[in-house]
């Protein structure tokens, strides 16, 4: 397993397991973990030319300065 990712935490609720079995379901749920984390990539969105030439019309609002800014 890699250090990138955390272990999965496993912990048995119900019955009995021996060492064969629980060496099976460790090595199933690890590879399982691992295969989905490596394919859990987001796409990246490309931006055109166009929309990285424009400029916002304003600056945000402050929303922590009041309405007149001098009230209060």
């Amino acid at each position: 397993m890699t250090d990138e990712h955390a272990a999965p935490d496993l912990r048995i609720v119900r019955g009995t397991a021996n060492e064969e079995e629980l060496a099976a379901l460790i090595a199933v749920v690890t590879d399982a973990y691992e295969r989905e984390a490596t394919d859990a990539v987001a796409e990246q969105s490309r931006e055109s030319a166009w929309q990285r030439t424009q400029r916002p019309l304003r600056k945000p609002l402050r929303r922590d300065i009041p309405w007149g800014r001098f009230s209060g």
